[in-house]
């Protein structure tokens, strides 16, 4: 399922980045790497704030719509 429909809190794990190839590079490059833990800390509007590599990173629901978690 997409980190979009992730629960506040939830931890869970990345099993694929997808979108075009810039788009997938730009999110490894922000920690976003198969097999990586990534938890939801918060949702305003459409948008996510989530704990990655100990960053907080936000992003918003079309990018967290292309990791599969």
């Amino acid at each position: 399922m997409p980190l979009s429909m992730i629960q506040t809190g939830e931890v869970s794990m990345i099993k694929k980045v997808g979108g075009k190839e810039e788009t997938r590079r730009f999110l490894e490059n922000l920690g976003f790497v198969t097999g990586g833990a990534v938890t939801v800390v918060s949702r305003t509007g459409g948008n996510l704030i989530v704990n990655v590599k100990d960053s907080r990173v936000a992003i918003g629901r079309d990018m967290a719509n292309k990791i599969m978690v």
